[in-house]
């Protein structure tokens, strides 16, 4: 066997996945998924005050798990011919570490302490810190924001920082250091955890810290001070340089390579965040559109740096040199909640069979259970088909889709979602049609601030739960931004853009492109916007349009 292969570690919001690839044909040979315990249990959050925390070892369990499952499976030979493993992460997500860099929740006294684990990514508890970066930022020489959209979230970096220290002092006291959930797995398998020395992510830095060469690196210790003087010393214990996906971090340490079951020469690459690799591995081209379709949105561009020149996209996450292609300037944006929308809708109607069925003593509960799984089960996809039947514009109905507030464009997470235009008509699938045409529309709204600023977008690449399982809603999407749509073809695209990457760091591959080229999936359907369609919504983004600036208006008049 001549093969060579590289594992791509994929951490999710809910699991995390490790995929074996064939550097040479792109097979994708063998994987496992492990699902966080703890984080299953509900453990460490809070969502009705938007605090969602995980606990480290979840991850090193699930990274134990994952390697040493998917490599049972494998076919022999394959462990000995592991080249690289590179690793994505949702972002940002930092945690509190000491001079080690050990994260508090694994150190004595913190062990069940929220504030001193994983910050995830959706966690919203630093509106406050947030406005306040933005505030500050806007009147300062630079504007430490201008290549973050101008607009400072509160799912990023310093926000959640700053939130926590001013919260718990044990934090703050025993805190040396912070570190990236992407930064920690690469430095853990190499060894190196000095949170001065390991190699920090392009990707996390450019896109959530407010890193930027122009900037000498992450703000000035001044603007830091300024903003709290709780902040005072920390950017000399944090970090200057980063490093680009293509990068290697170091090799793995003898013990992990022992316990994992794999080769002392294999090549750990700096890592990323999710999206971003899902859009490697979905084989991003520049001026095509890649979106990550989940829960929530990512939505990434790609353009030479002489393209860009001296633009300044407004309300967006982020314009990085090589943060998602070495090489390229990487932008990205998304929406807070889209195929969340669905689930809850799909919750509201779950009440009756949880509240009211589930308490009924007429059948028995094994039958009661079935029933109540197999309805469940069927809701959205029941929902789909006859949404489907309904003409566009029939319903009258206008939704807004900010049930978890504004990523982008333009930041901004105390906005709430809104269902206009309801009648003694509006029945469930209408209802549900509006739902996912305002999620098609808060996509729309992405696409034209990129346009606006002065980039085109040629075409958009698909990925992600929903881009794979809803041809309904991609046909609306399509529709409703009036560009061809093409799903890329694997199921994993996360995990393969962290396995191509790997094969760029480990020196099988030169370029990204050439890794993605030999491991590529290809496009597994394609949409077409149907021209009546997207005509008649242009109509119905108008008064999306109305209902936004509605909302948004009232909101900050109250």
């Amino acid at each position: 066997m001549d093969s060579k292969y590289t594992i791509g570690l994929d951490f999710g919001t809910d699991s995390v996945r490790s995929l074996i690839v064939n550097v040479a044909t792109g097979e994708e040979v063998a994987g496992e998924v492990f699902y966080y315990p703890r984080w299953k249990k509900g453990l460490y959050c809070d969502a009705t005050s938007n605090m969602f925390r995980q606990h480290p070892k979840d991850y090193l369990e699930g990274l134990e798990f994952t390697i040493k499952e998917a490599l049972k499976k494998a076919p022999a030979g394959v462990a000995e011919r592991i080249k690289g493993i590179s690793v994505d992460t949702t972002g940002s997500t930092p945690v509190a570490v000491d001079q080690k860099g050990v994260p508090l929740s694994l150190t004595g006294g913190f062990e069940e302490n929220p504030n001193a684990m994983f910050i995830l990514w959706k966690d919203h508890t630093a509106l406050k810190e947030a406005d306040e970066i933005t505030v500050l930022a806007s009147g300062w020489d630079p504007d430490y924001t201008k290549f973050e959209g101008g607009v400072y979230s509160a799912e990023w970096f310093w926000a959640k920082i700053l939130h926590v220290i001013r919260e718990d002092a044990g934090v703050l006291r025993a805190a040396y250091s912070w570190v990236e959930h992407c930064d920690w797995i690469p430095a853990l398998l190499t060894g190196n955890t000095n949170p001065k020395t390991l190699k920090r992510s392009r990707c996390a830095a450019g896109h959530k810290a407010m890193w930027h060469d122009e900037f000498d690196g992450l703000p000035s210790e001044e603007f830091l001070q300024k903003l709290d003087p709780l902040l005072s010393g920390l950017r000399e214990r944090l970090f200057r340089e980063t490093y680009t996906c293509d990068i290697p971090a170091g090799k793995i340490t003898p013990a992990w390579a022992d316990k994992l079951g794999l080769p002392l020469d294999v090549i750990i690459g700096v890592g990323a965040f999710d999206a971003h690799m899902g859009a490697v591995g979905a084989e991003i081209k520049p001026y095509y559109l890649s979106k990550v379709m989940g829960t929530s949105t990512c939505d990434m561009l790609v353009v030479a740096e002489d393209d860009m020149g001296d633009k300044l996209i407004k309300g967006i996450c982020g314009q990085v040199d090589g943060s998602i292609v070495p090489g390229l300037v990487g932008l990205e944006a998304g929406q807070a909640a889209f195929g969340d929308i669905y689930n809850w809708f799909r919750r509201v109607l779950e009440w009756p069979l949880t509240n009211i069925l589930q308490k009924s003593d007429l059948i028995d509960e094994k039958t009661k259970h079935a029933l109540i799984q197999n309805t469940s089960d069927q809701i959205i996809a029941s929902l789909s088909e006859d949404a489907a039947k309904i003409p566009v514009e029939e319903s009258g109905i206008v939704a807004m889709d900010w049930m978890n507030g504004r990523r982008t464009p333009d930041a901004n997470e105390a906005l709430k979602g809104a269902i206009t235009g309801l009648t003694l008509g509006s029945d469930t699938p209408r209802i549900f049609r509006a739902l996912v045409e305002a999620t098609a529309f808060g996509s729309k709204l992405i696409n034209d601030r990129f346009i606006e600023e002065g980039l085109r977008i040629d075409g958009m690449i698909a990925l992600g739960g929903v881009a794979k399982k809803s041809p309904f809603v991609m046909q609306i999407v399509a529709d409703v931004l009036n560009v061809p749509i093409e799903v890329a073809s694997s199921d994993q695209a996360c995990a393969l853009g962290s396995a191509m990457m790997a094969a760029v760091a480990s020196g099988i591959y030169e370029t990204t492109f050439e890794a993605q080229q030999k491991m590529g999936g290809g496009v597994e359907s394609k949409y077409i916007p149907i021209p009546e369609n997207s005509v008649k919504y242009e109509v119905l983004y108008k008064r999306y349009l109305k209902l936004a600036d509605h909302m948004e208006t009232d909101l900050t008049i109250h």
